[in-house]
């Protein structure tokens, strides 16, 4: 990942058109940049993060921050116990577990496996 004044970037290359594409990722707002370089995406990175910032201003709106990495929300105490037991049997905080599941869940329903093997019997022999 790419990152500049808090914002970080996800690159693709089209191999057809011989150029590399970024994004900014972690915001609600659409910045994108082109590049046929690897120095040009940095460059142009830097460019669309610093014209977006100053578009806003000339606006008088406030740009969308990158995510801070907090996030509340509220469950019922049972499901609160459950995962602190859960935590605790793998030796982690409460919050680090959280974090980790949390993470592996959106990466499983964002990049879901391209294939799943069908089970055999009752007895899934897939996990």
């Amino acid at each position: 990942m790419m990152e500049y004044k808090g914002y970080r970037a996800a690159v693709t290359f089209d191999d057809h058109a011989g150029t590399f594409h970024g994004s900014v990722v972690d915001t609600r707002d659409v910045v994108t940049f082109v590049g046929e370089s690897v120095e040009e995406l940095r460059r142009e990175f830097k460019i669309s993060v610093d014209d977006y910032l100053a578009f806003c201003s000339e606006r008088g709106k406030e740009p969308d921050k990158p995510y801070s990495g907090e996030i509340s929300f509220k469950v019922s105490s049972n499901v609160h116990r459950t995962a602190d037991a859960a935590a605790r049997s793998e030796g982690k905080t409460l919050e680090d577990w959280l974090a980790e599941t949390v993470e592996w869940v959106a990466e499983q329903t964002l990049n879901p496996p391209l294939y799943t093997r069908p089970c055999c019997s009752d007895e899934c022999c897939c996990n």
